[in-house]
């Protein structure tokens, strides 16, 4: 994540709660495929849900970007 995305995300926690909710889920998809991802060895069920794991976490970080720049598209035209 850029610096200036960030910042805007640190300066928006808390005050916008679909923002603060992306964040929050990025960050236990984060850790969920890691602890898959730390084991030598995934059970074909394991391996279907770190898939599914790094889906939602690509599909939530491209909505957070989507909201952060409507964001600064609203800051600029006010």
């Amino acid at each position: 994540m850029e610096k200036r995305d960030s910042d805007l995300l640190e300066e928006l926690m808390g005050t916008h709660p679909e923002l603060t909710s992306l964040w929050e889920e990025h960050v236990l998809y984060e850790k969920q495929i890691a602890k898959l991802e730390s084991k030598p060895f995934l059970t074909p069920s394991e391996d279907i849900s770190l898939k599914q794991l790094k889906k939602q976490k690509l599909e939530g970080k491209t909505r957070l970007y989507d909201l952060l720049d409507q964001i600064r598209t609203e800051r600029a035209s006010a």
